[in-house]
């Protein structure tokens, strides 16, 4: 699994196992790119790792994995991922940085964006969440944490179909073609997901097509990917009491080539754009068009300084505009450099200690300097620690948005953040794993929307002095080879003492309490189950649960798959207003054409 090593490498989980049997609890960490493998167990940061590839059959979107980790808050508009807010400990949505491979594909227009991934999940190996700060590796928006979506690199060639239906009008189409030939690899994926809705103006249709192409070079290995996503949707109460309308699509370019044994350079565009409706059913009274363009290349070397140490260092530049009929027309661009040294004595110790300097507007500076450390008290348990800075630079939203009922601030300072922790790592030989982890942020200059009373309108204001502290409990539990139970809860406490009075539209709809129960097991025939409930407490409101199932059979050329959510029916709201869809139930098949089954 990816991971920030010293706030600035990158490294990820190889799970070397059968896809259709639980992981093993003892994991291998694998760097990407030009980096070494390192055991999980030498890792200083809090890490989880989300297998997507081997519980496709398992899931229905995306969106099912982020609900398996306590400290990460997806707040949906919609099902399956349709439109959703997510953060990490806490952090406001525009405070988590989303990756796609290490590129950022952050929107500048809206945080609401952020996860409008392009990517088919058959074309995604695993999803690596970082908890904790990480603008020291990458910039802005990494403040709560960080999403690293991986794609998947085949191993074989072969041909899936999968098609399924289900209650509100689900009907859904998926297809992934991979190709393998000495060094080439090719993989291609299709789906699209139909519904006409769970009530009136909440129907949908989610298009996605995605290639990933690798090869090797006299200079080194190359990746090439691309990525479009096109997704109309019924936004009924989405934005306040209005049946509104909106199409967001996004176009996805990025190319990652090693430059010799030490050295890797990167490129990647995207495009976003975004038409808004407030009445779909009287689109000239106000009509949104958003577009957002962004070109990210970096450079990043590695050096040997002995045994158990390295040295790492690179650059970046990025630009950033939009066209908008309501924010204007802007651009900007920014431009950073950082170094960073990592030491560790396998089993002992390490320590790791880097900085970031990013400049951007005017020669304004950002500063984010990083520290971590690992010490191994006997070979079962470990502890570990760390400190970081972090930042956001305003979206174009934050700055110039207007509407009846929210103004933006052009005169908006970026967010800044110090984030604390410290943890304790148990691994009881292979059949039992736990960690606890204490974390604690202090923001300056958080970016909200306020306002004095409910007949006043939503200003962005800069607030002071937000205090986010919490406490992280993970239990993972193989009982036997085919079966693998995990526990997980995050519990937050937020203070804020300097808003005198004002409402809060975004900061404070946290969850103070969150836990998670999953389960997975497999026959020795070949059928397998998953299940998941969630139990969410946010601040001022009633807790609520959610229990999702999931059965499949994993080993025949065709795999019968049946999906259940919210199975007890709960009537439930992530985002206040926003009421989400009562008990729902998917069923299909998928079709191996050809090539070697799970």
């Amino acid at each position: 699994m990816h991971r920030l090593l010293g706030g600035l490498l990158i490294c990820s989980f190889c799970v070397i196992v059968p896809a259709q049997t639980p992981a093993p609890i003892r994991e291998t960490i694998v760097v990407t790119g030009t980096y070494e493998p390192v055991e999980l167990e030498e890792s200083d940061r809090s890490i989880t790792v989300l297998d997507v590839s081997r519980l496709s059959l398992l899931s229905n979107t995306l969106a099912d994995f982020f609900k398996l980790d306590a400290s990460v808050d997806l707040r949906q508009r919609a099902p399956n991922g349709l439109q959703s807010d997510i953060s990490i400990r806490g952090g406001g949505f525009g405070q988590t940085l989303v990756l796609i491979d290490g590129q950022r594909v952050n929107d500048a227009q809206s945080g609401h964006h952020n996860m409008d991934i392009p990517l088919p999940m058959e074309s995604v190996e695993r999803i690596e969440i970082l908890r904790g700060a990480g603008s020291t590796q990458y910039g802005s928006d990494a403040v709560g944490g960080a999403v690293n979506i991986i794609t998947r690199k085949p191993e074989a060639s072969e041909f899936r179909l999968r098609t399924a239906l289900g209650n509100f009008g689900v009907n859904q189409q998926r297809a992934g073609l991979t190709y393998v030939r000495g060094t080439l690899l090719e993989s291609l994926s299709f789906s699209r997901d139909f519904s006409s809705g769970f009530r009136p103006d909440r129907d949908y249709r989610n298009l996605s097509l995605a290639s990933r192409t690798s090869f090797a070079t006299a200079l080194g290995a190359s990746d090439i990917t691309l990525a479009y996503n096109d997704r109309p949707f019924g936004a009924d109460q989405f934005y306040g009491n209005f049946n509104s309308w909106e199409n967001t699509k996004s176009w996805y370019a990025a190319m990652r080539q090693g430059l010799g044994s030490k050295t890797d350079g990167s490129f990647s565009f995207r495009r976003h754009s975004d038409q808004f409706v407030l009445y779909r059913d009287r689109p000239q009274v106000f009509t949104n068009h958003h577009a957002v363009e962004s070109f990210l290349g970096s450079v990043r070397r590695r050096e040997e300084l002995g045994t158990n140490s390295r040295l790492f260092y690179g650059v970046e530049g990025l630009h950033e505009s939009i066209a908008s009929n309501n924010l204007g027309t802007h651009s900007r661009s920014r431009g950073a450099g950082y170094v960073a040294f990592d030491i560790r004595a396998l089993r002992r110790f390490s320590f790791s200690v880097g900085a970031r300097e990013e400049v951007y507007g005017s020669l304004s500076t950002q500063f984010s300097p990083n520290a971590s450390a690992g010490y191994w008290l006997s070979p079962h348990f470990k502890l570990r620690g760390g400190a970081s800075r972090a930042f956001r630079i305003p979206t174009y939203t934050d700055l110039y948005y207007h509407d009846p009922a929210n103004q933006g601030s052009p005169d908006l300072r970026p967010e800044s953040a110090w984030s604390y922790e410290g943890g304790l790592d148990w691994n009881a030989g292979g059949k039992v794993r736990g960690e606890v982890v204490v974390f604690h942020r202090r923001e300056t200059d958080g970016i909200d929307y306020v306002r004095r009373s409910p007949t006043d309108i939503w200003r962005a204001t800069n607030i002071q002095n937000l205090r986010f502290t919490g406490v992280e409990a993970g239990l993972t539990v193989q009982p036997a080879r085919r079966h693998r139970l995990e526990l997980r809860y995050t519990g937050l406490d937020g203070v804020q003492q300097s808003l005198a009075g004002l409402a809060s539209k975004y900061t404070f709809n946290y969850p103070t309490h969150s836990g998670i129960v999953s389960w997975e097991a497999m026959t020795a025939g070949g059928w397998s189950a998953r299940t998941r409930i969630g139990v969410v407490n946010r601040v001022a409101r009633d807790p609520y649960a959610v229990w999702d199932v999931y059965l499949a059979q994993v080993n025949w050329r065709v795999r019968p798959f049946l999906q259940f959510a919210n199975l007890t029916d709960a009537r439930y709201e992530e985002i206040q207003g926003v009421v989400m869809p009562g008990r729902s139930v998917v069923g299909g098949i998928e079709i191996a054409v050809f090539g070697a089954r799970h």
